[in-house]
């Protein structure tokens, strides 16, 4: 059982929603260049889009979970933790030490990364729209959990070398955890991400096999 109510649940998106404009189109800003930066590969592109994907994992665990979700969520503390934790990952293994390597390769994986950065950034507010969110009620991309998390796993995906597992870890948990709005608060855009965690690990496992991962630029 909830400690919350839906109404309550969309209450704190449209009070944060009308707190934080205009960082959502900010957040759409950032996803065009990162996507961008896929599109065109360059030396210093691996980290740009890890920088900007940890961005939004902070962003979203302090402003969202923390300064809101956790008026009517105690455990949104936790979460807020965990979401820093995961730009600190982010941070240390994307930029820090270049091992994320972003680019479009064809592969299936790749094409399943693209349906999902375009269902986090396009079809998830839509459909939320279709399904009875009305703005500001509306958990938008690049600054709520949900979104955030299917857009990286979209990312990951489109990479081009073995991603560390550990990069994978709170997100994964995070698609059960926050999936869980699907089934309790009737969150439909909230479906894909529940399978959006285990699809994007088992394609990545699969895709890695074989390789080593990247060294670090000019090692």
């Amino acid at each position: 059982m909830l400690p919350f109510t839906r109404e309550a649940f969309l209450a704190v998106f449209a009070a944060y929603n009308d707190a934080v404009w205009p960082a959502q189109i900010a957040a759409y800003l950032l996803a065009i260049a990162a996507v961008g930066l896929i599109l065109r590969p360059s030396s210093g592109g691996g980290r740009s889009i890890a920088a900007i994907l940890a961005l939004m994992w902070a962003w979203t665990g302090l402003a969202y979970h923390v300064a809101f979700f956790a008026a009517i969520n105690r455990p949104a503390f936790a979460f807020g933790a965990l979401f820093v934790v995961q730009a600190a990952l982010l941070v240390w293994y994307g930029v820090v030490n270049d091992r994320l390597r972003f680019g479009f390769d064809g592969s299936p994986a790749a094409w399943i990364g693209a349906a999902f950065v375009l269902y986090a950034t396009l079809v998830y507010p839509l459909l939320s729209m279709a399904t009875g969110h009305v703005w500001p009620a509306l958990p938008m991309f690049g600054i709520t959990p949900c979104p955030v998390t299917i857009f990286t796993f979209g990312m990951l995906l489109m990479t081009t070398a073995r991603v560390p597992r550990v990069v994978l870890a709170i997100p994964f948990l995070w698609s059960l955890i926050g999936g869980s709005a699907a089934v309790l608060l009737s969150v439909q855009a909230d479906w894909l991400l529940l399978a959006s965690g285990v699809a994007a690990i088992v394609l990545l496992m699969l895709r890695d096999r074989g390789m080593s991962a990247p060294r670090p630029a000019g090692a």
